[in-house]
């Protein structure tokens, strides 16, 4: 039995042209690959062991667990506020704690510390917002959009009776250029 006979179709004939096309195809494809690259890897990406390679949630650090650079002497250290989110953009969240001695009569400064976790799993301190010494009771905190907000009450001299500061201020901190870079946030400035 013979087949009948089939005419030559453009489409299974190669010529150069058809050689060109593929390679243009090709170097098209090669060169948008090129400039679709995922963004440049940083120092804070998790390891692979950690729960944040896996895309499992890490859980914040816990102030309670904490070693705080504050002096109470025989009075224990208070963890009077605490907020937590991610605020240097590393996808593992923070932990922002008001701290204070638990003197047991007054009122005492109160410091303003960031904790990460360390290399361990334990809570570590990496950055101080409020020096007790500045002698400022923090009354409101807040961690929104990568950003801290702060109310703090102080006094404007000593002289200025302890029950009853006359300094309020609203301070923001941001994770800026590898620190934190403190500002006023607007809606403080327009008050």
């Amino acid at each position: 039995m013979q087949h009948p006979a089939v005419p030559e179709l453009a489409h299974t004939t190669t010529r150069p042209i058809h050689w060109l096309a593929t390679a243009a195809a090709l170097a098209a494809v090669v060169g948008l690959s090129g400039l679709l690259q995922p963004g440049s890897a940083t120092a804070a990406q998790a390891g692979p062991a950690s729960p944040a390679a896996h895309g499992a949630a890490v859980a914040p650090p816990d102030p309670a667990k904490a070693h705080f650079p504050l002096d109470c002497g025989p009075a224990e250290v208070l963890v009077q506020k605490k907020a937590t989110g991610d605020l240097d953009g590393d996808g593992r969240p923070e932990t922002v704690a008001v701290v204070r001695c638990d003197a047991g009569s007054g009122t005492p400064p109160n410091g303003v510390y960031v904790l990460t976790r360390g290399g361990d799993g334990r809570p570590r301190v990496v950055a101080t917002l409020v020096d007790p010494k500045d002698a400022f009771t923090v009354t409101d905190l807040a961690v929104r959009a990568g950003a801290v907000t702060a109310t703090l009450d102080g006094y404007s001299s000593p002289d200025v009776p302890r029950y009853r500061p006359d300094v309020h201020e609203k301070a923001k901190w941001q994770w800026r250029g590898g620190r934190f870079v403190r500002s006023t946030p607007a809606a403080a400035q327009s008050a």
